[in-house]
């Protein structure tokens, strides 16, 4: 199995976006059938990151499968207008 973790910082006056985006990624868990599951969240927290995605696949090859999903490519372009920063760590659990 692997983990997909991506981790964002939003622009400042993005919270519209951020909240649109987040609520359509969240959407797609049970959507892409290669995504066998997923967490979406907000930090509570005022440092670090704004929000954090958490996945699952069975293989790299499902994960990469995911990353060109045209469902997740769209969501993912909301993303890319408004981030400040992103990091993402995969790994083998």
């Amino acid at each position: 199995m692997i983990r997909h973790i991506v981790m964002w910082k939003f622009r400042e006056g993005t919270e519209e976006k951020a909240n649109e985006f987040l609520t359509k990624l969240a959407a797609l868990d049970g959507v892409i059938p290669q995504l066998k599951k997923s967490e979406v969240a907000r930090n509570i927290g005022k440092d670090n990151y704004d929000a954090v995605l958490v996945s699952e696949f069975e293989t790299m090859d499902d994960l990469n499968a995911y990353k060109v999903d045209p469902r997740h490519v769209a969501v993912s372009d909301i993303c890319k207008s408004i981030r400040a920063d992103r990091v993402a760590v995969d790994y083998e659990f």
